[in-house]
């Protein structure tokens, strides 16, 4: 296994040369979808093809910054990181090859990039067999976590605690709710709220565990991979409504709001879920149409949502609505109202609240992420009092915005989600690989295996370690963009890596007691909710590296 410290520094020379050409893409596309200094909204559909290879490009020259700046010691930490950057180079190359013909570029630069002799020596040493050979055995050896990073004691003693909490109550259970479609069971909720899961993103003024100057991000990626190592649907994704709930009140509700609802969210009591997707707008939220009416004392509620998450089992739902009557204004006439509503395991309730109307929900049948629901909500004339518009009057209009503060926790909270999800489909590729003999040999004595499980390891690590960099920005600046580029990344990787492991565990990863086939499928959302990847990929990152380009 190579460390030569002069192959990182060849790496960090090249990413850097082909991140100046992805540069010079990124403000000649700009230019082209510009008028006056802004962008133009159909130059920019036109031009949809290129941007979502520059977005994907972004991502991976991201990650292959973080892992090359990472002060990782010789040994297997540096071979999984001198044999992300290389594969993430590879692909971004690739990617602004097609860019070039596409846009009409120059390619010549590109050419010069690749004529590099440093180029296909980096990717001999770090690989090519004999590299791939090396990492496969450290990572079989390894003890310790893959792609580690420095968090502190707190934080490190809250990993532990959950991840034994996930091996221990979680694990055993999971197969039996996604094999049966079960709702999360109180034996799994009951500790997770006296652990205070819930409340990982509420300050502690208002009853949870952030420090009142800034998110604690690290602990909670730490928390969320560490369930979602034990199962995506029946434990890691539990944090992310009230993360969204919360940074959204934190950003635009009342200090009364705050007070009355924040320490509630962090008790677990009520649970909550988000309610914004519409089936006939999906990520299109300026196009949102579900209809609130202004009534004496407050708003009524009619029309659909679709694709919200536990909403069964919540008692508080986050409901994005139209206030403004007037759809030409598009997001700037949405406004977020706090519905409450009885808790039901049922996959299906109706609701009719003294306030008068009524909901009804049904939850959608999926192929995987079970234990949580996602349900189908209908409202008929629901009635919800004018204390519960988030921001009062002021916050009228406003919910988009408040919306997004809260997508920002949620991106990252995804990432973390991923994250688990990957660790737990590389640990039972190394178990499976190892114990399962073929032609008389291990499986993981062959090259093809080893250069799958040393290409998984190097994703998972690259993955968890950028999305460790941007949650400490988060609180520092905005992280807008990181944040969805690491949603973006982290996701597919997952998809990737399920896939891998599955296929390593050859007809019995398709057999439903084995886990990674639950992993496999239950992986396949996450490039779909909190933002799904061309929407990210286009509208937020692509959209935010061109007005980047042009101010």
């Amino acid at each position: 296994m190579t460390s030569d410290p002069d192959l990182v520094d060849a790496a960090r020379r090249l990413r850097d040369g082909l991140q100046a050409l992805f540069d010079t893409a990124v403000q000649a596309v700009a230019r082209r979808c510009g008028n006056a200094g802004r962008l133009d909204p159909a130059a920019l559909d036109a031009a949809q093809g290129v941007s979502y290879e520059l977005a994907w490009a972004s991502a991976e020259l991201l990650a292959a910054q973080t892992v090359l700046q990472a002060p990782a010691a010789a040994g297997l930490d540096r071979a999984l990181a001198l044999l992300f950057a290389t594969e993430a180079m590879r692909a971004v190359l690739g990617r602004l090859e097609s860019v070039a013909i596409d846009a009409d570029l120059d390619g010549a630069p590109l050419r010069s990039w690749a004529a590099d002799p440093q180029w296909p020596a980096l990717r001999r040493a770090a690989a090519g067999p004999a590299a791939l050979a090396a990492a496969t055995r450290a990572l079989a050896a390894a003890e310790s976590e893959i792609g580690p990073v420095t968090v502190s004691a707190e934080v490190a003693m809250a990993r532990d605690a959950f991840h034994r909490f996930g091996l221990e109550v979680v694990a055993p259970l999971a197969a039996e709710i996604h094999a049966q479609d079960l709702t999360i069971p109180e034996t799994i909720l009951g500790p997770l709220r006296e652990m205070g899961v819930f409340g990982l993103s509420i300050p502690q003024e208002y009853g949870g565990s952030a420090p009142g100057q800034h998110d604690d991000t690290a602990m909670m990626i730490a928390v969320t991979e560490a369930l979602s190592e034990a199962s995506l649907g029946a434990a890691g994704s539990l944090i992310t409504r009230p993360e969204i709930l919360s940074r959204a009140l934190l950003a635009g509700g009342t200090e009364e709001q705050k007070q009355a609802f924040l320490p509630k969210i962090a008790a677990g009591a009520p649970l909550c879920a988000i309610a914004m997707t519409e089936p006939d707008h999906g990520s299109d939220v300026a196009s949102l149409a579900l209809k609130a009416t202004r009534v004496a004392g407050g708003w009524r509620l009619d029309g659909a949502k679709t694709w919200c998450t536990f909403a069964g089992k919540a008692g508080l739902l986050m409901v994005v609505a139209r206030t403004d009557p007037d759809k030409a204004a598009g997001y700037k006439g949405l406004s977020i109202l706090l519905v409450e509503k009885p808790s039901t395991e049922d996959h299906a309730f109706d609701f009719q609240p003294e306030g008068g109307g009524r909901l009804r929900g049904k939850a959608i049948p999926t192929i995987g992420y079970r234990g949580m629901h996602s349900y189908e909500l209908a409202f008929e004339d629901f009635f919800v009092p004018d204390s519960h518009v988030l921001g009062g009057e002021a916050g009228l209009g406003k919910g988009f915005y408040f919306n997004m503060a809260g997508m920002v926790g949620g991106r990252m909270q995804t990432s973390a989600r991923a994250t688990g999800v990957m660790r737990a489909a590389l640990r039972e590729a190394l178990r499976y690989t190892q114990d399962r003999k073929v032609f008389g040999q291990p499986l993981i004595s062959f090259p093809l295996t080893q250069s799958k499980l040393a290409h998984m390891a190097a994703r998972l690590a690259a993955c968890r370690q950028t999305a460790y960099a941007v949650g400490s920005r988060l609180e520092a600046a905005d992280g807008r963009i990181e944040a969805a580029q690491i949603k973006l990344l982290a996701c597919r990787s997952a998809e990737l890596l399920t896939r891998e492991a599955l296929q390593l565990h050859g007809g019995m990863g398709y057999a439903e007691e084995t886990p990674v086939s639950r992993y496999f499928v239950d992986a396949r959302v996450l490039s779909i909710f909190e933002g799904a990847e061309e929407t990210l990929a286009l509208k937020v990152i692509a959209r935010g590296l061109f007005e980047k380009a042009l101010a």
